[in-house]
């Protein structure tokens, strides 16, 4: 059984290497990406606009870059305990999310597995898969956890 601390952290000590992370499916609507856009200042017609987004050879309108790496990070963050336990992330775009306009949108689904700990630091690298319509959509995407 893992523990965690009066921070709210897991413990060093009650994770793995090839521990598996427990899979989660982060839906993202376009409401979604009209919030995003407001909070980041990102407000590229792609990302709102159909009629644009095709004109330029995309499938539909796409969820933003760092709005995908963000929601993928999200299981890492409600695993550790604490959005603050991150100390690095990482990642290559490698498929947009696209977003239909409908009351379903796109589903992000991330998996996650302890991939390295440093004993000295007392942290785990957590590498994690995100996939959407069947396709990865990130890779390479890897997060660093300090942990209690």
């Amino acid at each position: 059984m893992t523990t965690v601390t009066g921070t709210g952290r897991r413990r060093f000590e009650d994770v793995a290497v090839g521990e598996q992370l427990p899979a989660r499916n982060f839906p993202l609507r376009r409401a979604d990406l009209i919030r995003y856009a407001g909070a980041s200042g990102d407000f590229n017609v792609i990302h709102w606009n159909e009629r644009v987004a095709t004109s330029v050879g995309l499938p539909n309108v796409i969820a933003h870059g760092m709005l995908t790496m963000a929601t993928a990070t999200r299981l890492v963050t409600d695993w550790v305990g604490d959005p603050g336990a991150v100390l690095d992330c990482t990642t290559r775009f490698v498929r947009p999310v696209v977003v239909p306009d409908d009351d379903q949108g796109a589903v992000l689904e991330v998996s996650g597995v302890v991939a390295a700990m440093d004993d000295q630091a007392r942290t785990a690298r957590i590498d994690l898969t995100a996939v959407s319509a069947g396709q990865k959509v990130l890779g390479k995407a890897q997060v660093v956890v300090r942990l209690d």
